[in-house]
C-alpha cells in the first residue's frame, strides 16, 4: 500500500525531471557539419587522432578513403606526440613528465580550394612518475594520450562546424 512518503518521493522525482527538461539540459553531441563526406589524410600511425575524429563525427557524415570522393579533405600537416621530463631529483630520477599532443591541420575542398587556413591544436598534460610504479604509470600515460586526442578531435569538430556551407 503506497504511503504518503512514497507519494512525496514520486512527486520530487517528477519535479526533478521537469526542472531538468525546462533548463535546457542536453548531453553533449557532435556539432552539425555543413558537409556529408570527409577524407582524413596525413595522420600519423603513432597517434589515435584520426580514430578519435572518426568516432566523434556525427552519424550523417561518412569518412571516405579517396579524397576525390569526399566533399572536404581534412589534412593533418603535423600529428605528433612528445614526452619530456618536467622534473627530476638530484640523483637524476624522473619525478614528473610532460605529455604534449599536437595537431596542425587544414580543411579544403576535394579540388584543393582552402576552406580553413592551417590551424594548430596543442594540449599538454603533466604526469607524476615513479620507477617503482612504471607499469601503472605506462597505463596512465596511454589513458592521458587517448583523452588528449579525443579532446583535440572535439576541438577540430567545433571548428569544422563553423566552416561556411559548400
Amino acid at each position: 500500500m503506497p504511503t504518503r512518503r512514497d507519494g512525496l518521493h514520486a512527486f520530487v522525482a517528477a519535479l526533478s525531471v521537469v526542472a531538468l527538461a525546462g533548463c535546457g539540459f542536453e548531453l553533449r553531441r557532435a556539432p552539425a557539419l555543413p558537409f556529408r563526406r570527409i577524407a582524413l589524410v596525413g595522420f600519423s600511425d603513432r597517434t589515435t587522432t584520426a580514430d578519435e575524429l572518426r568516432r566523434a563525427l556525427p552519424d550523417d557524415v561518412t569518412v571516405v578513403d579517396d579524397p576525390r570522393d569526399a566533399d572536404v579533405v581534412l589534412e593533418a600537416l603535423a600529428d605528433q606526440r612528445r614526452r619530456s621530463v618536467a622534473a627530476s631529483t638530484a640523483a637524476g630520477q624522473v619525478r614528473e613528465v610532460t605529455l604534449v599532443s599536437t595537431l596542425t591541420y587544414r580543411l579544403s575542398t576535394r579540388g584543393g580550394k582552402p576552406l580553413l587556413p592551417p590551424a594548430t591544436v596543442e594540449l599538454r598534460r603533466d604526469m607524476s612518475y615513479s620507477e617503482t610504479l612504471a607499469l601503472g604509470k605506462a597505463d596512465e600515460e596511454q589513458t592521458l594520450w587517448r583523452a588528449m586526442e579525443a579532446d583535440i578531435a572535439m576541438q577540430v569538430l567545433r571548428r569544422l562546424a563553423a566552416t561556411p556551407p559548400l
